[in-house]
């Protein structure tokens, strides 16, 4: 943001003298104002890709239009006949100089004001887009939109002219009917006094017969010098007056064409802006859909991760489980085993100990002896 005037103030009396400080201050005070001006960077790179699109489809569409190109060429011949052997052109003041009226709807001028606002719809989109994408800013189409409300007024400005016109026709209208008027008058008055003299005459005609010739060339020559001197004076005002209608008539023919184009290019501009929100709409949606199915992604990682944080605690209390049972077994089996060799021991000195006595099972049988002896008695 730019600094307060009794900063600004402060700070140029405190360097009064030296002319770089101010330039100094002036340039901060710019870049400040155009740092304003700046657009967020998601913003820039939306409505950049947003006329990226449009301009490359309005590319594509130019280039796969042979049949109008074709068109087009076999139209401009004559021009570009002229262009290759070098032949002089008349300059053109204006854009509507080399604009025939009674052909306005032919097809060579129907192209022309094709090519000239696909040329100029191009050019304002490539200018926003290098702008958007060197400055971050659209200052172009401001501008742009600048010289389109300045022909606007200038239109304005040439309707009131009209307005004036009319109002100026309609008083030389007045002034001609006055005129006619007046004509009217003189020439009534003056066949009035042709009347009287014939009755003069009349009355006189014995009287004045060698007159009335002389009276009556006198006539004559004065009706033709009146009527010669209407002549004279209606016809200026008459000429200028069919003059004035038919250039009326061009301007008011020309006014209609020139709305009727600014009316179809804020028609175009007007499709253009709902393809643009449409699409914008579009893009939303995608990026919400995409962020929705992120979001889902990492509410299930973190259920996941919630049950696999579980499974590892269960876990955990098995294995501490299974190694006190492991340990647990292992000192039993050492007991057992410790046990059963005492066992054997204790009886292996057992068994020892009745065989080396002679006792238990291992206690030894005196045989009787056999009697055979008293059997032979």
């Amino acid at each position: 943001m730019t600094s307060p005037p009794g900063a600004r103030y402060s700070a140029a009396s405190a360097y009064w003298g030296r002319a770089s400080q101010y330039q100094t201050s002036e340039y901060e005070d710019q870049q400040s104002m155009e740092d304003e001006s700046k657009l967020p960077h998601f913003r820039t790179f939306l409505f950049a890709t947003i006329l990226e699109d449009a301009i490359t489809q309005m590319r594509i569409f130019d280039e796969c239009n042979t049949e109008l190109k074709l068109t087009k060429v076999m139209l401009d011949m004559i021009n570009l006949l002229s262009n290759k052997y070098n032949v002089e052109k008349p300059a053109l003041k204006d854009e509507l100089d080399g604009i025939d009226p009674k052909r306005l709807g032919c097809l060579e001028y129907s192209l022309n004001k094709l090519k000239a606002d696909r040329e100029l719809t191009m050019k304002v989109l490539n200018d926003t887009y290098f702008n958007l994408t060197t400055k971050n800013s659209f200052d172009n189409l401001t501008q742009s939109v600048f010289m389109f409300e300045e022909r606007r007024d200038r239109l304005s400005y040439l309707i009131t002219e009209e307005a004036k016109n009319k109002g100026l026709c309609r008083d030389l209208n007045r002034q001609l009917r006055q005129q006619r008027n007046h004509f009217k008058s003189v020439t009534y008055d003056k066949n009035n006094a042709i009347d009287v003299l014939k009755t003069s005459l009349q009355d006189a005609e014995i009287v004045a017969a060698t007159r009335s010739r002389y009276v009556e060339g006198w006539q004559r020559s004065r009706s033709e010098q009146h009527d010669q001197t209407i002549i004279d004076k209606e016809t200026p005002p008459t000429n200028k007056i069919q003059e004035y209608k038919m250039k009326i008539e061009q301007e008011q023919h020309v006014h209609s064409e020139i709305e009727l184009l600014f009316n179809i290019k804020i028609q175009e501009v007007i499709e253009k802006v709902e393809t643009w929100m449409k699409k914008y709409d579009t893009d939303i949606e995608k990026i919400d859909l995409k962020i929705q199915k992120i979001r889902n992604l990492h509410e299930n990682t973190y259920e996941r991760r919630l049950r696999l944080e579980k499974t590892l605690v269960v876990h955990e209390e098995l294995a501490k489980n299974w190694t006190q049972f492991k340990v647990l077994a292992l000192r039993r089996a050492v007991y057992h085993e410790k046990m059963q060799k005492s066992a054997i021991t204790i009886q292996a000195w057992w068994r020892g100990l009745l065989v080396r006595n002679q006792l238990g099972p291992y206690k030894v049988v005196l045989r009787k002896k056999p009697e055979k002896e008293k059997k032979k008695k």
